[in-house]
């Protein structure tokens, strides 16, 4: 067995923890241990960060030496596979949110590693490979997945995998070979479908051949131990098994930082801290639409019950909202508004910038705008007070905003506008800073924080404020100029040899891996990720820029049964080239019209309603175009599984455009820039992939 079933279902198998202690053991084993015997390899999103850092705590505490790669796409491992290949001393391969879905025994990617090298696979995505689940044999127990359970549900695709990979295959002259007469053929089958099993002597049940017993109305001509052969409709009825299991589209299961937090309990090691990555890792499943509320609510009931287990009780009269002494450094839980990071920007904007506030207000046009500003209106906000920083407003209209918001913004169809989630103290360092806020600024990071100019509103300087307004270019937190990392080699890429390039010149780091270490190092610096808001708030003024353009001017093209739209041209063309940022402009668009679109069926194998929407943004630099493809709920708060990365695929082979994946996301192609046109046409009539 190579998964590790969660521990509430493990019984007397393998869990979490002895996994762990299996890499402890390699480790303190190996003759040869380096930076290069323990390598994580993490994919560039909020919850892989966590789970890592969360991971590289639990090895400081063990001295265990360890190294850390980010990996942005499917090419970036290949080319890193074929550089880990040559470390003698690796023992342990741990990947977080990547390789789920891929055959990771074969050849092709681990299965010519070194006996005693293990691969760890701790992904959030699914449908997952059942070679990696279920193969024996030396490469298959060198994969050992960290699932959530779900395996466990995958008894009659793991039985169809098996019967297809073990068992023969059945002979183009079978009927001529085996058998006398047809009759006598169908006859087997059946004897063979009824007497599959047998009781053996100890009570058990066992295979059994064909040659066993005497039964009548056949007659072999092989040997009894010859294996028994599968017929074509078992054959048949086993792919179709598995092309359901693969072919249904993705979804994501528990977060990899969930699970390392499941670890962390069953060491006895969980803090404040820990869990406080395990909230992010949530919160960001939950803000992207990978997950349900359903779920989200499910996983939100135990983190408030850990809340209440590791962080002080408050003293009693203490706000829940604030800090109760300098050392305060607890969780609380809090419900959060569907407003964009309203503690830090002013009432007004964060209603505004709100996706869900869009969608049922219409901010596109003037008179949903008007709905806003009479919405405070009516709540007795003045426009002078929705207009200035939230943490300046007055403390009676703040205590009250939660109350008001219940009791009239119903009357404006805003029924949702809050969700239970987490805050988190720093003691008088800094105010609370909530999950869903913290969320946003390293995503920000991620995308934004290098390769594209962005330039940020000073504070104050709205209303001519600080030398009659502007803004100036955001900058990384502590870093003020590009020198350092113009000249830094990059520590995570160098050969085994520890030498550089032949010439001797230092290159210039990639501009994803220092976003990756620079939303690595904030998440442990509030400083840095409070900096970086800034940064998101500019980023969600470009995508309700983008997306209020898109709905006014009527970009958006149905082509049977999806909704498609194509950046071509405008100032924000570059910012919405990177992929992260296209799927939030995607995810806004989703919101902004679900209730004024109406649902499609677009798959044959389920008839529930969905909101199929394909984005495609120009990159200039490359000639090539982001496609990103989200199939969303028609209700607020559900998920679909989305099915365009196969629709995708299928598109590809039949109209033989240039495309790849560059990112882990299947939903997420670059396309060569003329054959577009024709894959969206493909893409589009492919009814019912």
């Amino acid at each position: 067995m190579v998964y590790l079933p969660s521990p509430d279902i493990s019984r007397n198998r393998p869990s979490y923890a002895e996994a762990y202690g299996k890499i402890l053991k390699a480790h303190r084993e190996s003759p040869l241990t380096s930076a290069s015997s323990v390598i994580m390899l993490v994919a560039p999103d909020v919850d892989a960060l966590c789970a890592a850092r969360m991971m590289a705590e639990l090895f400081r505490q063990d001295d265990v030496i360890y190294r850390i790669m980010p990996i942005s796409g499917i090419a970036e491992l290949e080319r890193v596979r074929d550089e880990l290949i040559t470390y003698n001393e690796l023992h342990t391969l741990i990947l977080f949110n990547m390789g789920g879905i891929l055959d990771l025994p074969s050849s092709e990617w681990f299965g010519d590693f070194r006996p005693g090298m293990s691969v760890h696979v701790i992904d959030s995505a699914r449908p997952q490979n059942l070679s990696s689940l279920f193969g024996g044999g030396e490469n298959g127990e060198r994969i050992i997945v960290w699932d959530d359970g779900s395996a466990e549900r995958l008894a009659e695709e793991r039985k169809a995998w098996e019967a297809l990979m073990y068992e023969p295959e059945p002979d183009s002259d079978e009927d001529d070979s085996n058998y006398d007469s047809e009759d006598g053929f169908n006859e087997s089958l059946e004897e063979d479908a009824d007497e599959e099993f047998e009781e053996g002597s100890s009570g058990g049940r066992k295979r059994r051949s064909l040659g066993d017993g005497n039964r009548k109305g056949k007659r072999r001509r092989t040997s009894e131990d010859h294996p028994r052969r599968m017929s074509r409709d078992e054959r048949d009825a086993h792919m179709a098994r598995l092309e359901k299991h693969y072919m249904a589209g993705t979804w994501h299961g528990q977060c990899a930082s969930g699970t390392i937090y499941v670890l962390t309990t069953l060491l006895e090691r969980a803090d404040i801290d820990l869990l406080w990555f395990a909230v992010l890792g949530l919160t960001f499943q939950y803000t992207t639409s990978r997950i349900s509320r359903d779920k989200y609510d499910d996983y939100q009931s135990i983190y408030s019950d850990e809340v209440v287990r590791l962080s002080p009780p408050l003293p009693p009269g203490e706000r829940n909202t604030a800090s109760s002494n300098p050392d305060d450094h607890g969780i609380r839980t809090t419900d959060e508004l569907r407003f964009m990071l309203y503690r830090h920007w002013t009432l007004y904007d964060a209603m505004f910038h709100s996706s869900y506030v869009a969608g049922k207000l219409g901010i596109w046009k003037e008179r949903g705008r008007k709905k806003l500003t009479g919405l405070l209106a009516k709540m007795g906000f003045s426009i002078p007070q929705t207009q200035q920083p939230y943490p300046h407003m007055d403390m009676d209209l703040k205590r009250s905003l939660v109350q008001k918001l219940d009791d009239i913004a119903p009357e404006y169809g805003l029924i949702e506008l809050s969700y239970p989630s987490f805050m988190k103290c720093y003691g008088y360092q800094s105010q609370p800073l909530s999950a869903a806020d913290a969320v946003e600024g390293i995503s920000a990071l991620l995308d934004l924080a290098g390769g594209v100019k962005m330039e940020v509103e000073v504070e104050g300087s709205r209303n001519g404020g600080e030398w009659f307004g502007g803004g100036k270019v955001w900058e990384i937190h502590g870093l003020s100029t590009k020198r350092r990392w113009a000249v830094e080699e990059d520590r995570e890429n160098i050969p085994p040899d520890g030498k550089n390039n032949a010439d001797g010149a230092k290159k210039e780091v990639a501009w994803w891996i220092r976003n990756f270490w620079v939303a690595f190092d904030a998440l442990a610096d509030i400083e840095a990720l409070k900096h970086s808001l800034n940064l998101s708030m500019t980023l969600h003024r470009a995508i309700i820029r983008q997306g209020t353009s898109i709905i006014d001017k009527q970009d958006i093209r149905t082509m049977r049964n999806h909704r498609v739209v194509v950046l071509t041209q405008g100032p924000d063309l570059p910012l919405f080239s990177h992929p992260g940022v296209l799927s939030r402009l995607a995810l806004w668009l989703v919101d902004a019209l679900r209730d004024k679109l109406p649902g499609k069926v677009v798959s044959t194998r389920t008839k529930r309603k969905s909101l199929p929407f394909v984005v495609a943004c120009l990159n200039e630099a490359s000639n090539l175009y982001i496609v990103v493809g989200v199939m969303a709920a028609t209700d607020f708060g559900d998920v679909r599984k989305n099915e365009f990365g196969l629709a995708f695929l299928d598109a590809k082979e039949r109209c033989n455009a240039r495309t790849r994946h560059s990112s882990f996301d299947t939903s997420i192609l670059e396309i060569n820039q003329a054959d577009l046109p024709v894959f969206l046409e493909t893409l589009c009539e492919g009814y019912g992939y």
